[in-house]
């Protein structure tokens, strides 16, 4: 997935660097806030300096680096200052000694001192030999942190650079970029939402090696969850078709038939109208409690509208079939019409080819299928599916807003803003 140029536009985020040999693809991960339209300046520990020179993380953000050295009590380049600026502290390496000091508090170089005068949230990306990050004590420093306004992006099982393969590895750059983007991006509608989106076009086995499908990609319906999950949502995607890089921490549920999807649709709905419990509240030593907001369902999924009467199994032969094949299908569920809509706001997708007639038939589901708006994609021809960007008409029962033509994040992105008044 294409991260969009604006998407961080006018965020200001400072990047913390340790000792780790992790640290150099921090480079990487200063060229994706760039990219993305953010202002990155680093902090970095000496240790750090070991691995990577200061000059490199100044070629890309193209700014100066705090460190020992380059500290000043006569501008805004010290370490209380640079918290100030910031809108996000990130630190990517954090190595365990660096876990173990901020848990408790030490502040013996400039990295923890910018940590420790720095009050808002915190993402901390840890890097560690396996045994070290599974120390008792590392991770009771984890705990720690957790309860002090950090959020700890989690190692992944690789090989490590003491050649043995286990849980340490820093998180890859964009795994952490997607986490950041969430952080300053998350809005308080969405924050916490229980959110279902459908994609992909279903696949209706005839045999065990051939199926009736169609063209669509689940581009759109990828790039909608994403732009849900940045904005704090608690989203699940149900789809025949991912794009690659997806954020690792949205949930993803692989499905293949309309069987499958309207199946576990069913039990989505049914787990997010319960509500999610939250646990913001145990940092203050209080209960549990049950954040019960309206959930949201998009189906943008491309559902077969007719399916094979009679699934086969093995492969049917062609001499078995003869020299003309009159292939029995039957007209499948309606997903979007049969599913229990109450209590939940739903928003269809409507795919169509013919200009004069999209709008009326787009619309007419809002009463013929009971939901509560429609996007209506307007199709040239095959090319249409698959693309980089799109646009859609956003209907409801009062009026119609066209939204322009956008890389499918962006446009996602503002969908969400039409969606909340629904």
């Amino acid at each position: 997935m294409t991260v969009p140029e604006n998407l961080l536009s006018g965020k200001k985020i400072l990047l913390g660097v340790t000792g780790s040999i992790a640290a150099y693809k921090s480079l990487e991960l200063v060229r994706l806030y760039i990219k993305a339209g953010a202002e990155v300046k680093v902090v970095m520990s000496e240790a750090a300096k070991k691995f990577v020179t200061p000059l490199s993380f100044e070629t890309l953000s193209r700014n100066r680096v705090l460190d020992q050295q380059s500290e000043s009590w006569a501008d805004e380049h010290n370490h209380i200052k640079i918290g100030q600026w910031a809108d996000l502290f990130v630190i990517a390496p954090a190595t365990a000694n660096t876990i173990a000091k901020l848990s408790n508090g030490f502040a013996d170089n400039l990295l923890l001192q910018s940590a420790l005068a720095y009050p808002d949230v915190k993402l901390i990306a840890p890097s560690a030999n396996t045994n070290m990050l599974h120390n008792p004590i590392t991770e009771a420093a984890l705990k720690l942190l957790k309860l002090a306004n950090y959020k700890v992006i989690s190692a992944q099982t690789k090989e490590l650079a003491c050649q043995t393969t286990g849980d340490g590895a820093m998180a890859d750059p964009l795994e952490i970029f997607w986490h950041s983007a969430r952080e300053l991006l998350r809005e308080e509608f969405w924050s916490d939402r229980m959110v279902i989106v459908t994609g992909g076009g279903t696949i209706e086995k005839i045999d065990d090696v051939r199926y009736l499908s169609n063209f669509s990609s689940g581009k759109m319906a990828s790039s909608l969850a994403t732009a849900l999950f940045l904005r704090g949502a608690d989203v699940n995607l149900i789809a025949t078709r991912f794009e690659s890089n997806l954020p690792r921490q949205m949930h993803t549920i692989d499905v293949e038939s309309s069987y499958e999807m309207l199946d576990f649709l069913t039990d989505s709905i049914r787990i997010a109208k319960k509500g999610k419990m939250s646990t913001a509240s145990l940092v203050n030593d209080q209960p549990l409690q049950l954040i019960q907001k309206t959930p949201y369902l998009f189906m943008a999924a491309a559902v077969s509208d007719y399916i094979p009467r009679y699934e086969q199994t093995g492969k049917l032969k062609k001499n078995d079939i003869g020299e003309n094949w009159d292939l029995a299908l039957q007209q499948n569920t309606d997903i979007i019409a049969t599913i229990n809509k109450e209590g939940i706001k739903t928003i269809a997708f409507k795919a169509e080819m013919d200009s004069k007639t999209a709008l009326k038939n787009a619309s007419s589901m809002i009463d013929n299928k009971g939901v509560d708006a429609v996007c209506l994609n307007l199709l040239a021809d095959r090319s249409s599916f698959g693309t980089a960007d799109n646009q859609i008409d956003f209907i409801t029962a009062n009026e119609v807003k066209s939204l322009p033509r956008l890389d499918k994040l962006s446009l996602s992105l503002q969908l969400l803003n039409e969606a909340k008044s629904v």
